[in-house]
């Protein structure tokens, strides 16, 4: 057993909310309403229906744990499940950026799932969100660039997240720690294979991390042994997943870097891969006072990040392609100056303005985004006019990044917007939920957060 898994899970099983600096305490808090955002977002939409399905049939008809879309419950794990799926869907939750990881949409659903079952407070649920977001983050880190050629970090990343928040719920040791760690890496799972197809398993991904991250940390409490070398042994999840690896990366900075306080929120409503350019564009049309009907080509300098993940749809069949597509966003935003969840669902595969603005657009690997990928996603694009000019245009921080995030007045007009979208609650629901998340750290149990509202 390596040092760096040992400190790891020390510091995750030991982590206090005294020991949480107040700023990472309320970005936790502001994390936590865009992922309830997203999760409600996410009610009516394909697959998330058969997720629920599913989780009638196979769990329980009730039990102490929330299942948000709709106010129902069941075990944990199943509230897990759904919660974890339904959050993923509209591709509207947070993303950290050098570990390539969406935490929320797997830490909260696991966390809240096992907070409810426990009846533990508000601030133990902080502390162990904050614990699956520092281990999640630099389990991906760990895992390097080469993994996500091939997997989706936060299937496999996110079920050791998932677990780690879960088991700091039940306030397990370290030595338990180390064995739920060992028991969610062996379950680790998630391939792109699905973008070929626009299956839908990005979803499949999230509530499977969720739910086994969850069950790793119950078992591993009730007495279940782990693999004590998970990550960078002979047969760990470096020797199979990855091929530029650094176990150093594991317990970085472990409470002076707050890795949490790094991540990103989702501005558009699309793959994060597509907002530097869709920013760069935006800032260049304003800047240059263009019209779509102006331009004539754009070339989007990417990382290959961006040329592996967007690189499989020219032309989307689905929204949830249309998310995936750098030319559907760009024609968005082009045409009508945003790319929301509205605008997908009614304007993505309609409108033909959007669709012959996507055919102008085309995507370069460039030496200096590449460079700075992941720890920076800098947007660089550029534009020639019908009448032969040439402009470009860059920025180096995503609407969203921490240097460029969002207020929290930007935050509950997103969360209103999003819950509107769905028409998942009225207007009263809608407040009463973002002051109870306002109110995360002053509740003394957690209980089911609509039936609450």
């Amino acid at each position: 057993m390596s040092n760096p898994t040992r400190r790891l899970a020390e510091f995750c099983a030991h982590l206090r909310y005294e020991d949480i600096p107040e700023p990472v305490v309320a970005r936790c808090e502001d994390l936590f309403l865009d992922w309830l955002g997203s999760a409600l977002a996410g009610a009516s939409q394909h697959p998330i229906a058969a997720f629920a399905r599913h989780a009638r049939q196979m769990g329980p008809a009730d039990g102490p744990s929330e299942i948000v879309i709709d106010g129902s419950s069941s075990s944990p794990y199943f509230a897990a499940f759904v919660n974890a799926a339904a959050s993923h869907v509209v591709e509207q939750d947070d993303l950290h950026n050098s570990s390539v990881l969406h935490p929320a949409t797997v830490v909260f659903p696991a966390a809240l799932a096992a907070a409810q079952d426990k009846g533990v407070s508000g601030r133990e649920l902080i502390a162990a969100s904050v614990a699956g977001y520092e281990a999640g983050i630099r389990v991906g880190e760990f895992l390097g660039r080469s993994h996500y050629r091939v997997f989706h970090t936060t299937g496999t990343a996110g079920t050791l997240a998932a677990a780690v928040a879960t088991a700091r719920i039940l306030g397990v040791d370290t030595d338990t720690m180390i064995h739920t760690l060992g028991s969610a890496g062996t379950q680790a799972a998630g391939l792109w294979a699905f973008l070929r197809d626009g299956a839908d398993s990005k979803q499949l991904h999230t509530a499977k991390a969720a739910g086994n991250g969850l069950l790793a940390a119950y078992m591993s409490a009730d007495g279940l042994t782990g693999a004590q070398a998970i990550f960078d042994g002979p047969q760990g999840m470096a020797a199979g997943m990855s091929s530029d690896a650094d176990a150093t990366r594991l317990d970085a900075d472990l409470g002076t870097r707050w890795a949490l306080a790094e991540t990103s929120f989702k501005f558009h409503a699309s793959c994060r891969h597509t907002h530097p350019a869709a920013d760069a564009l935006l800032a260049a049309m304003t800047e240059h006072g263009l019209k779509a009907d102006d331009i004539a080509t754009v070339t989007t300098r990417v990382h290959q990040g961006a040329i592996d993940v967007l690189g499989a749809v020219d032309v989307p069949h689905t929204i949830h392609q249309a998310k995936f597509s750098m030319g559907t966003v760009l024609g968005l935003i082009a045409v009508h100056g945003v790319a929301g969840l509205t605008e997908f669902d009614q304007l993505a595969l309609t409108d033909p303005a959007v669709a012959a603005f996507r055919d102008k657009v085309t995507m370069t690997l460039d030496d200096e985004v590449d460079a700075a990928y992941p720890a920076r996603w800098l947007g660089r694009v550029d534009i020639e006019t019908t009448d032969g000019r040439r402009f470009s245009g860059a920025i180096d921080e995503p609407k969203g990044d921490p240097g460029n995030t969002l207020s929290r007045d930007e935050l509950e007009a997103k969360f209103t917007r999003l819950v509107r979208f769905a028409d998942a609650a009225d207007d009263t629901e809608t407040r009463a939920l973002i002051d109870r998340v306002w109110a995360l750290r002053d509740i003394e149990s957690v209980s089911a957060l609509r039936a609450a509202g």
